[in-house]
């Protein structure tokens, strides 16, 4: 491993545990930079072979400038973490959670060219019922269109797509909201022989479980913090596509290489933390597609200050969200000019 590995990602409170040892043996072996952000309820000590861990103190020394204006006992905290892996040069960046291991698959190399079954002007997708025949739905697709069926899968065009953003699904417990954990069954499992990417004008709520980014995207991987936790990375996800469909780049969802031990959770207090989006999300979709957004990668700063504008009026991110998006922009550039300074230093 050097300085220009791929990362991997995770932010956790909780002491090394089978699913952070496994993704830090597969890390070694393959290749990877591991790194594991903590917060305030994090252990004093994490010691792991194969993982570069960061306290808050640590965080606060590296220099970076976001590191002391985000918010702690958040979920957000995790983009220091992305910070971190750009100023090293990190070709790719795949995110996971500290509940998930990994399969053999979520090592294997990765392309951001995919040839593969597309949709455009969809509207929103229940990208789960390409995987499976169950009723199930992705947290965050709107609770009216959970029973919508997608445009048939052998009747959608296969293309060679641009994909900087690949989801990829997660097997026995998977990301769904609390009103499918409360009401329906568990475990599931998907079907892992399909991919399926959305382009402009088609949207699926995608999480921070199993994500893959390249370099073009990083800007995008910005969690927002001054909204719900259970929000946070499916309200990215919803300004991550509108602005993706300016570069006529499409995202990639593909078959499970994780499987879910999932943390303890209060379903009750999920489904509350999740009630911001099951009463906005479809009006969050709206909001974003009708706004008027600029082509090219050197947009998508402005571009996503226009997006969180919009969230800000509607309410759904707090006043604090801007000035932090301001600080997060101004950190990336840092880390990627540290990232140049490197590099030529070689």
């Amino acid at each position: 491993m050097n300085e220009r590995s791929p990362a991997i990602v995770v932010t956790s409170i909780n002491p090394p545990n089978r699913a952070l040892r496994e993704i830090a043996r597969g890390s070694i072996a393959h290749g990877y930079r591991f790194l594991v952000i903590g917060d305030t309820k994090s252990p004093p000590t994490f010691d792991l072979d194969g993982c570069t861990y960061y306290g808050i103190d640590a965080q606060l020394v590296s220099g970076i400038l976001f590191a002391s204006h985000c918010p702690t006992r958040h979920y957000a905290r995790k983009n220091i973490g992305y910070l971190l892996a750009i100023q090293s040069g990190a070709p790719l960046i795949v995110e996971t959670d500290d509940d998930n291991l990994p399969r053999s698959g979520f090592f294997a190399p990765r392309t951001r060219q995919v040839t593969v079954a597309g949709t455009n002007g969809a509207g929103w997708v229940n990208v789960y019922r390409y995987f499976s025949t169950q009723t199930i739905w992705p947290r965050g697709l709107p609770l009216e269109r959970i029973r919508t069926d997608p445009p048939p899968f052998e009747a959608l065009p296969v293309a060679a797509l641009d994909c900087p953003i690949q989801q990829g699904l997660a097997d026995d417990n998977p990301d769904v909201d609390a009103v499918y954990r409360l009401s329906q069954d568990l475990p599931q499992y998907f079907r892992r022989d399909r991919k399926v990417a959305l382009g402009r004008g088609s949207l699926c709520p995608f999480n921070s479980q199993n994500t893959t980014w390249w370099p073009d995207a990083y800007p995008l991987l910005y969690l927002p913090a001054f909204c719900s936790f259970r929000m946070t990375d499916i309200w990215r996800s919803f300004v991550a596509q509108r602005i993706a469909w300016e570069n006529a780049w499409s995202v990639l969802f593909h078959e499970p290489t994780v499987w879910q031990e999932r943390n303890d959770h209060d379903l009750l207090r999920d489904f509350a933390d999740e009630v911001p989006g099951y009463l906005q999300n479809t009006l969050i979709g709206k909001t974003l597609e009708a706004l008027e957004l600029a082509p090219g990668v050197p947009a998508i700063a402005e571009n996503m200050r226009r997006c969180y504008q919009a969230l800000s009026k509607l309410n759904v991110v707090g006043a604090g969200e801007l000035p932090l998006l301001d600080a997060w922009l101004e950190s990336l550039e840092q880390c990627r000019s540290a990232a140049v300074r490197q590099d030529s230093a070689r």
